[in-house]
């Protein structure tokens, strides 16, 4: 495993695991069809076509589409990976209604004006109990982090206000778990459950997994044990809502 592959487990653990574990419930098909909005180049996308499942990759960039087009033919698998250009405000002209199993929005929710409208759509495409994997960054570590980087006003601009002094921007939107699922509930989608995502892996060394034998694994696991503990959630640098239609 490289550097880059390492360093990608360790951020992305605790998020496959549940995917994994909602792909593995009885209410979804063995091949299920699956949005992911805003997923790039197919680091979701071509491993979930691998294991056998429809993804319809919708995403703004022509570039990225161009790559995951090329990835999903390298692993043979571009018969169940689609690209569409197109972002979350294009969902519902995109997406038949009430048609997907699964929908992935992965650091996407954070850039739109309207975050209650997005989730609203999202829930428009969804079947009845269908699911949404929703990764955010999450508030309150984002404050520190800002903090520690000398940016004060910038942090304490983060402190009350969803949005850096105010305003989405390039920055995004930061959410805490207590205003994600209010937002979910409003949109008609019922949170099922929430990880704390890095909570570690941005405060550990690179050189320390590249250079001390079984720390990525390690980490990983570390990861996983606090990710469903509440009082994790406020250091995690992100949160992974799990939610039926």
């Amino acid at each position: 495993m490289s550097a880059s592959e390492r360093r990608q487990s360790v951020r992305t653990g605790v998020v496959w695991s549940a995917v994994r574990e909602v792909l593995g419930s009885t209410d979804l098909a063995p091949q299920a069809r699956i949005v992911d909005i805003g997923g790039g180049t197919g680091g979701f996308a071509v491993p979930l076509a691998e294991l056998g499942h429809h993804v319809r990759v919708i995403d703004p960039s022509p570039d990225a589409l161009a790559a995951l087009d090329r990835r999903a033919r390298e692993s043979g698998v571009a018969d169940r990976v689609t690209g569409q250009q197109g972002d979350l405000g294009d969902l519902a002209g995109l997406v038949e209604a009430g048609s997907v199993d699964l929908v992935l929005c992965h650091g996407v929710l954070e850039v739109v004006d309207d975050p209650a409208a997005a989730l609203a759509a999202i829930a428009g495409v969804l079947r009845p109990g269908g699911h949404l994997s929703l990764l955010v960054a999450q508030r309150h570590a984002a404050v520190v982090a800002r903090a520690m980087a000398g940016h004060f006003q910038a942090a304490r601009d983060l402190l009350d206000a969803g949005t850096p002094s105010g305003h989405p921007g390039r920055a995004g939107h930061r959410f805490t778990r207590d205003e994600l699922e209010p937002l979910l509930a409003g949109a008609g989608l019922e949170t099922t459950s929430v990880h704390a995502v890095r909570v570690f892996a941005d405060l550990v060394p690179g050189s320390l997994l590249d250079l001390e034998p079984g720390a990525t694994a390690a980490l990983v696991a570390l990861e996983q044990a606090v990710a469903t503990r509440p009082e994790y959630f406020p250091l995690a640098t992100q949160l992974h809502v799990l939610a039926r239609a």
